[in-house]
């Protein structure tokens, strides 16, 4: 079984651990790293050794989502880990007692930089779904998928009762090549999606959403979570919103009932944004319901009755924009984010990973 990040602590118990050589291999307080047991630790600090030692063991802990740090670099190791483990900043900033407190926030940033350098993941062929009514917000989401990194994508466009004309500037903007069609408002949105779909020559299929954010690495990072867990379907969480009408960013780590909502695990509800299957498995599945509403959701109940394994995945490097609950097929009041807000800042704060201005 691979190392994975599954069972990743948002929140550590425990301060840092002293990880240093052994004799013939690394080595914390009590013998060899134990991934479960290690969990509840806030991250290990790394002791070099005197003379060159392999670095496997660091790379699988980092493989882990195990956050490391050293105060210095040796020369023997290679520039990107270094730089990783010297950059402290996550450090900078203490639990504040809160469920979800920025250091938290500011640690799990630092696992995530690990995994990515941990799990080289080979480029695959993306072909990203989006269907939209809102011709404002197309130019802005083609944007966003021309700056996905690691990745080979193509762009299949619906025009849900929008012509070509409103968004032809946004289509030629594209640094990806564009397929689109025009379908009339009257047809269900996930007929919609599967006319797109059937565009499809990616390996694999994501769904994007028109009006929210994407990080440069958000199609690195789900196929990353797709190699390393075997899953046939992964997506992340829901955990950034943007308040549109607040100008507030919150981050959702429970539900209203109160219930966790973790990261790094098998789950049956990602978000409905965030997708990705292989094509092939698509097909297997039947595609998605072909209904107006809850499309998301019926899908993944659909998978996951046809046996699919569903993976979730961090939700760093994705902001769900809200505006009036009759704006979204997701119909929820404001009200309700403000209920489970873990954090509250004013104005367009997501976490560091998305890279924005």
């Amino acid at each position: 079984m691979s190392i994975t990040p599954c069972g990743f602590a948002r929140t550590p118990e425990k301060g840092l651990a002293r990880l240093h050589w052994a004799h013939d291999g690394w080595a914390v307080e009590g013998g060899r790293p134990d991934v479960p047991a290690l969990r509840p630790l806030r991250g290990l600090e790394i002791e070099w050794p005197a003379a060159e030692v392999p670095l496997e063991g660091l790379l699988r802990l980092a493989a882990a989502g195990v956050p490391l740090t050293a105060g210095r670099a040796v020369p023997w190791v290679p520039g990107d880990l270094a730089a990783l483990l010297t950059d402290r900043d996550w450090l900078g900033h203490a639990a504040d007692g809160t469920a979800r407190s920025l250091a938290d926030l500011r640690r799990e940033e630092h696992s995530v930089r690990l995994r990515r350098l941990a799990h080289r993941v080979s480029r695959s062929t993306v072909s990203i779904v989006m269907s939209s009514k809102r011709p404002a917000m197309v130019g802005s989401a083609l944007a966003q998928m021309g700056r996905q990194r690691d990745v080979e994508a193509e762009v299949l466009l619906g025009l849900h009762g929008v012509s070509l004309g409103e968004v032809r500037e946004a289509v030629e903007s594209c640094s990806l090549p564009v397929k689109w069609i025009e379908v009339p408002r009257d047809v269900p949105f996930g007929e919609v999606l599967n006319r797109l779909a059937a565009l499809a020559r990616g390996d694999y299929l994501v769904k994007w959403d028109d009006d929210d954010w994407y990080g440069p690495r958000h199609l690195g990072d789900l196929l990353m979570a797709l190699a390393y867990s075997g899953a046939d379907v992964v997506g992340t969480t829901a955990e950034f919103f943007y308040l549109e009408p607040l100008r507030a960013t919150v981050r959702r780590t429970t539900f209203a009932s109160g219930a966790g909502y973790p990261s790094e695990v098998w789950a049956d509800h990602v978000a409905g944004g965030t997708i990705l299957i292989s094509r092939a498995k698509f097909q297997e599945i039947g595609g998605f319901p072909r209904l107006s509403r809850a499309v998301d959701r019926e899908f993944l109940k659909a998978a996951q009755k046809a046996g699919a394994r569903v993976y979730r995945t961090h939700g760093l490097g994705y902001v769900l924009r809200r505006g009036l609950s009759d704006e979204h097929t997701w119909q929820l009041p404001l009200a309700h984010f403000l209920k489970v807000a873990a954090n509250q800042w004013r104005g367009f704060r997501p976490s560091l990973l998305m890279e924005a201005a």
